[in-house]
């Protein structure tokens, strides 16, 4: 909802774009995902694992921050009120449309594409993260408790864990890289809020779902030259 004490102006104003639900679950999440790549890093690379040593400590991290990732997204998800803006979104990142599709043949160059709430990178990036923590989590018990399998399941689950956490690697970097790049988008995961500048110009249509207001401003027209006698 817009926060504005005139939103008939073109005064800029603060629009809610994140309660206070979702922004706790999301650095609890973002601080559980990178103490998993941390110590992933320090028991795969043999160079960090040397410098960090403790290896069965980090084991031990490494497994338990896996096994507590998915608890934050279901808690808030059955949460009631406090999860009520986590399930709105859920439902914004699950439904795509034509606007979708050109954002992703163009990977967002295209700035006539009309965005909602969330772009087709940020839905990508949301099913991603959450195949990532369902997929480390089986293939890591599997890993875990190496006994209870086969060793074709052991071997497939040693391979595709290990591909896994490269990929999350990457994503993870270029998503807080892109956080970086986006001030105003990083503190409203901080404070809830985003300037309506932003909503008008990165998610057009949420914008008008949120406010009422179109968010093409009107284009204002040059005063006529004065005609000389």
């Amino acid at each position: 909802m817009a926060e504005t004490t005139s939103p008939s102006t073109e005064a800029p104003f603060f629009l809610d774009r994140f309660d206070r639900g979702e922004r706790v679950l999301h650095w609890i999440n973002a601080t559980l995902l990178l103490t998993m790549l941390a110590t992933g890093s320090a028991l795969y690379i043999p160079e960090i694992s040397e410098a960090v040593g403790r290896r069965g400590l980090v084991l031990f991290i490494h497994v338990w921050c896996g096994v507590a990732l998915p608890f934050p997204l279901i808690l808030t998800a059955l949460a009631g009120r406090w999860g009520r803006g986590f399930r709105a979104d859920a439902r914004r990142l699950n439904r795509w449309s034509g606007e979708d599709k050109r954002w992703i043949r163009r990977w967002g160059r295209d700035r006539s594409v009309r965005n909602g709430k969330f772009n087709a990178g940020q839905k990508l990036n949301a099913a991603f993260t959450v195949g990532t923590i369902i997929v480390m989590l089986m293939t890591g018990l599997i890993m875990k408790f190496p006994n209870e399998w086969p060793l074709s399941w052991r071997t497939g689950a040693t391979f595709v864990h290990d591909w896994v956490y490269l990929a999350a690697l990457v994503v993870v970097t270029g998503h807080i890289l892109y956080a970086i790049n986006d001030s105003d988008s990083l503190r409203s995961m901080v404070s809830g809020w985003i300037p309506s500048e932003w909503a008008r110009t990165h998610a057009p249509r949420w914008f008008e779902e949120e406010t009422g207001l179109p968010a093409e401003k009107p284009k204002r027209q040059r005063p006529a030259r004065p005609r000389h006698p």
